[in-house]
């Protein structure tokens, strides 16, 4: 799934004395730049005329996101404001590059309500064409795929996945159920305080709410696993599981073919996953913060466990480098934990372009310094053009 909307690119640059962040080990030498891709690496520490002395930074390849809310949040920066497509995007892009983010698979969830007190109004086929657009015209900064989101636990699908192909950049499908009472919202509880608090449902309307869900469940359940099943297929996406939690769960999993696993939420459902070669992802907030907000499995447990494969910023971007750091000193091996947002999610969804700094490598690079157990980003370059 190559991405070669800059193969035009003839910047060129060397990096000098940095600390480079290779799969295996850290290094001091220099990178060199040519064309977008890593056209030369050696080590030592001499800085070559015209060379950028990075003075000790690291240097590693540049992260790439697998799952983010972060665009939703500047398409509606509060309940009922919609704020200007084109501008949220943008805004998406730059923050993005900005953390050392340089590939993000765009989460757009499918699937939409449109009857029920529950109403939910579809939106991402419309907004992955100005998406698509804005690529089209240069105007974003890093390198952006598609995330589909299949709900379902909802009455449109199918129809929704029919208005997609090939030509959408749909990179990774990811199945959904948010019935009730299972995955993620099993303590009905914790679902009660997130909807309540969000939304400022009533007791009264939450149990209708909860309801409704079921019965979209019971009724729609079982052919949307199959379109959604059919849908990666048709676009050549790996298609993930989201939120297992039990070892049947993930059987079911691994006979879609499914290769990631996003959030399991409990050791039980992780173990399953590496018993059948299903690469497990877990959030970056839930690693910094010790603990999961819906009350599952912590992402520490599962580092220390050796059950973490894959780091995803989710809805903090600033997160995902920190988290990134956290784990190499958890497992006090910096390579590993950086490994987690550059090579391991390229291996995941089949990006063989980019994630480790090798030659003939995309030049998606970010230098940082860590001080105090916190990263601090000295520059971001997509495809060797500097973005942050």
């Amino acid at each position: 799934m190559p991405d070669v909307r800059d193969a035009d690119v003839t910047e060129a640059a060397t990096f000098a004395n940095a600390t480079l962040v290779l799969p295996k080990r850290v290094a001091r030498g220099w990178v060199r730049v040519e064309n977008g891709v890593i056209a030369g690496m050696g080590e030592g520490a001499e800085v070559p005329s015209g060379a950028q002395d990075c003075g000790g930074d690291f240097l590693a390849p540049g992260m790439i996101e697998l799952h983010t809310d972060n665009l939703e949040r500047h398409i509606q920066p509060r309940p009922g404001v919609d704020w200007p497509h084109a501008a949220a995007i943008v805004a998406h892009d730059a923050e993005l590059a900005s953390t050392g983010i340089t590939t993000v698979f765009d989460a757009m969830r499918i699937g939409s309500i449109p009857t029920g007190r529950g109403r939910y109004v579809k939106y991402a086929r419309s907004l992955s064409r100005e998406m698509l657009d804005l690529r089209a015209a240069d105007m974003l900064k890093i390198s952006h795929f598609l995330h589909l989101r299949a709900e379902v636990c909802s009455e449109t699908l199918a129809e929704e996945f029919s208005e997609f192909g090939r030509e959408d950049r749909v990179g990774l499908v990811s199945l959904m159920d948010h019935t009730p009472g299972q995955r993620q919202f099993r303590d009905i509880s914790k679902l009660a305080a997130y909807k309540k608090g969000k939304l400022g449902m009533s007791e009264a309307e939450f149990i209708e709410h909860i309801a409704e869900l079921k019965a979209l469940r019971e009724r729609f359940g079982a052919a949307h696993e199959a379109a959604t099943v059919a849908a990666a297929a048709r676009f050549g996406a790996v298609l993930a599981s989201h939120d297992d939690t039990t070892h049947e769960q993930v059987e079911t999993s691994a006979g879609y073919g499914i290769r990631l696993a996003e959030f399991p939420t409990t050791a039980e459902a992780a173990q399953a996953c590496r018993d059948h070669g299903i690469a497990v992802m877990m959030g970056a907030p839930n690693l910094i913060r010790g603990g999961s907000h819906s009350g599952n499995v912590a992402a520490e447990e599962l580092a220390r466990l050796d059950l973490l494969d894959i780091v995803s910023s989710d809805y903090v971007p600033a997160a995902l480098l920190l988290a990134a750091v956290k784990l190499g000193e958890i497992w006090g091996d910096l390579p590993r934990g950086i490994a987690t947002v550059t090579k391991a999610p390229a291996n995941a969804v089949g990006l063989d372009d980019r994630g480790v700094l090798a030659m003939g490598k995309r030049a998606d690079l970010m230098r940082f310094r860590v001080s105090g157990h916190v990263p601090l980003l000295r520059g971001v370059w997509s495809q060797g053009r500097q973005v942050a």
